[in-house]
């Protein structure tokens, strides 16, 4: 069976979804809003979600591993989450003041608890809006013209930093010396010159570019686990923190996937690191829109109206819906949730378990399958040897994953082709058992169908 025919087997299933994309496709460009949501031959149109489950137009039952991208870490329709919403309606009776309010104080101060490096914070729309505004202040509190992203890692849709995030290597230059190769069709030619490229995990070479641009280079940008599951080396992490100290730049710690998944206080608290600034998003906006920007007060203190008189000399930010009540009252929900003894760590007991259950499938199968995060995000990789950057991605078998995929949502399980799997507190004992019988199932056709 190859993948043309799991494809088929796949729409056969999903008459309506395929009928609905069809119409779609008429009104919506490309059928989709957002270019992630699309996989061959159509993607899937949901009509209903409840706790880790999601129901598609044609009836179809799945449990969930996107979650919203990850950001639904209590699953769907919690009820906390619910419960504060009610209350948004009793307590302010509105969706948005376009003006402070008292939830925005309450939150900061929750953030700041977990995020201790957290001097001052504004609150953004989406963790997009928070990274694109990091940098704005880190360059102008530098007063320097370049950023440096990490190859492979992603940090929203805006010029600046969607450069190199998926380069095919024949265009990439050297591992030691990757080329910022453009992610989408319209970027200008100056975000390409001004944002420097530097290899994950290799500290010489990164040493090198850094320094050797030390003069240009203003902001740092990274994940510190790519993509949310691939850990940065924890000496990579120290010594990344030291150098920009050293060389006046600004250190920036893209948190939107990690905060509040790989530990409460993100992957800052797991290497024990504080960079200048952090973007946060998905998790603190408990399934609403959201987005943090943190740290040292003498950064964030750049967009403070009452810094300047002069336009000029402020960094702007404003937006609508920063900080709007239902966000942030779901979010607060979520968090203060989460901090009751035990309960995140109980998912992310969860989240080993369901782990360690498909490794051993994939080795009773002699799949050569195996899984690779931390906390309460992981992905599902066909490949051998260590891996710890984008390059070393170049080795998974996306075919035999792919073909995974497939099997995987005619087994009832969803995380949509390719991505990631995230946990959430609705997982409990029925779904980890549902979730290893359709990957049982999966690997028994899997192994019979694909040339391993």
């Amino acid at each position: 069976m190859n993948l043309s025919s799991l494809q088929a087997q796949y729409s056969a299933k999903r008459t309506k979804s395929a009928s609905f994309f069809k119409e779609a496709d008429s009104v919506i460009a490309g059928g989709v809003n957002g270019n992630l949501r699309f996989f061959q031959p159509f993607p899937m149109t949901f009509q209903k979600a409840y706790g880790a489950w999601l129901v598609d137009l044609d009836g179809n039952h799945y449990v969930d591993y996107l979650l919203s991208y990850g950001s639904l870490l209590l699953g769907h329709g919690h009820s906390v989450v619910r419960q504060a919403l009610e209350q948004v309606w009793e307590d302010q009776g509105t969706s948005s003041f376009g003006a402070t309010h008292p939830l925005e104080l309450e939150m900061s101060k929750e953030i700041k608890e977990l995020y201790p490096g957290f001097e001052r914070l504004r609150f953004t729309n989406s963790g997009l809006e928070a990274t694109l505004f990091a940098l704005r202040l880190a360059l102008a509190f530098t007063g320097k013209t370049h950023i440096a992203k990490f190859e492979g890692h992603y940090h929203g849709s805006h010029d600046h930093v969607l450069v190199s995030v998926n380069p095919e290597l024949n265009q990439a230059g050297s591992p030691e010396t990757p080329q910022a190769v453009p992610e989408s069709y319209g970027i200008p030619d100056y975000y390409l010159q001004h944002t420097i490229i530097l290899p994950f995990n290799d500290w010489p070479a990164c040493e090198r570019i850094l320094t050797s641009m030390k003069e240009r280079i203003g902001a740092v940008i990274l994940e510190p686990m790519q993509a949310g599951y691939i850990a940065a080396d924890p000496r990579f992490v120290v010594n990344l923190r030291d150098l920009t100290e050293k060389l006046g730049m600004v250190l920036i710690f893209d948190e939107v996937k990690t905060g509040f998944r790989v530990s409460l206080g993100g992957a800052q608290a797991f290497y024990g690191v504080q960079p200048d600034l952090t973007a946060l998003g998905k998790v603190v906006g408990g399934g609403f829109p959201i987005g943090v920007v943190g740290g040292k007060q003498e950064i964030l203190d750049m967009c403070s109206p009452g810094r300047s008189p002069k336009r000029e000399e402020v960094v702007f930010h404003s937006g609508t819906f920063n900080g709007n009540p239902v966000s942030l009252a779901a979010g607060l929900a979520t968090i203060r949730y989460l901090k009751q003894p035990g309960k995140f760590e109980s998912i992310v007991n969860r989240t080993n378990e369901l782990r360690k259950g498909i490794e051993s499938l994939a080795q009773s199968f002699e799949v050569p399958i195996r899984t690779i995060g931390a906390g309460t995000i992981f992905n599902v990789l066909a490949i051998e040897g260590d891996v710890s950057n984008y390059r070393d991605l170049s080795r998974n078998r996306k075919d035999w994953r792919l073909a995974l995929d497939y099997l995987l949502m005619d087994n009832g399980v969803y995380s949509k082709p390719l991505n990631r799997f995230s946990m959430s507190d609705a997982h409990g004992p029925k779904e980890i058992q549902a979730t290893l019988e359709a990957f049982e199932k999966s690997f028994a056709a899997f192994k019979a169908t694909v040339h391993v």
